[in-house]
């Protein structure tokens, strides 16, 4: 069979570069979002897309094109014209989320072909953390040399965590934060995982305290300004400009709006100091996978997720 790879970008924007520096082969770009909302294990399903439709709906206001999603993906459908399958995800956790879905939906219509990780990160003599779409093309050529061969361990591996990110108790991911793989950026992703979970004392995950942070040591001057900061300072997550959105309006409930600066209120330095638990007031009812947001919290002392009060029986 000929060298004719499909590779699967994790956004339009890399797969406008690869088109534009004329990388053999033919392209699906994937564009979810699986960090956010509600999923099933069976993602080759029409249940799942609905699922994922009425999610973007009722929180984003987005209307998602079913018939239009199944046409990018029937290429999948017709794998016998590929030899190998190139997967081009990045450090963060929305890159993680979408990379081990991706894998399990191709296991879910039994592709047997060579599937080749390109991940960028850590760059030699950079500071920060590089994702695929800012490497210069030099950059990009050497990472798509240093492709790895995912192993039958690779893939087994996002299965199971797949299923447990699926299911109702996302403790069980702890283990694989400690087990080797060729997934360099796994530990971290799950880690940041799960401290999106409210903290047992502030009722405020981590971005959301962090947001806070910023306000407090930044002359923060308006709602984009803070949006700005919280894209550029949010460690492992690589949420986008839609996600920080509706945090940040969330938030306001904590924050004073000056004259040209934002401030935090009363409120907003009970919740920083962690003299209050905030969960229930913030009320932010979203799904990651299989479990409600508020289902859970965060305790540092354990290092676990607790069942809240609500939900503790």
């Amino acid at each position: 069979m000929p060298n004719n790879p499909l590779h699967i970008t994790n956004g339009s924007n890399l797969t406008g570069i690869l088109k534009e520096l004329d990388y053999q082969g033919d392209i699906l770009t994937w564009e979810e979002m699986l960090c956010e909302g509600p999923t099933i294990s069976n993602i080759n399903s029409d249940k799942f897309l609905q699922i994922r439709a009425s999610f973007f709906n009722a929180f984003y206001d987005v209307g998602l094109n079913i018939e239009e999603i199944k046409e990018e993906l029937d290429i999948l459908n017709h794998i016998e014209a590929y030899s190998e399958i190139i997967l081009w995800f990045e450090y963060d956790l929305f890159c993680h989320i979408n990379m081990i879905a991706v894998i399990n939906l191709l296991q879910q219509k039994k592709i047997h072909l060579p599937i080749y990780l390109v991940c960028s990160g850590r760059i030699a003599g950079e500071k920060n953390l590089k994702g695929l779409s800012e490497l210069t093309p030099i950059q990009l050529e050497n990472h798509f040399q240093k492709k790895i061969e995912l192993t039958d361990k690779d893939i087994e591996l996002t299965r199971a965590i797949w299923n447990i990110y699926c299911g109702k108790d996302h403790n069980l991911l702890k283990p694989y934060i400690v087990k080797s793989s060729s997934f360099k950026y796994l530990s971290n992703c799950l880690k940041a995982h799960l401290e999106r979970f409210p903290d047992s004392k502030t009722g405020l995950n981590v971005l959301e305290k962090n947001v806070l942070k910023i306000i407090h040591e930044n002359d923060v001057k308006s709602f984009n300004h803070l949006l700005g900061y919280a894209i550029n300072y949010q460690g492992y997550y690589g949420y986008g400009d839609v996600q920080f959105k509706r945090i940040i309006k969330k938030l306001w409930i904590f924050i004073s709006e000056e004259e040209k600066r934002l401030t935090l209120n009363r409120k907003g330095h009970e919740a920083l100091l962690g003299q209050h638990n905030f969960a229930t007031e913030l009320n932010d009812t979203i799904y990651f996978g299989g479990v409600n947001k508020l289902d859970f919290q965060f305790n540092k002392k354990q290092n676990k997720l607790i069942k809240t009060n609500l939900n503790a029986n």
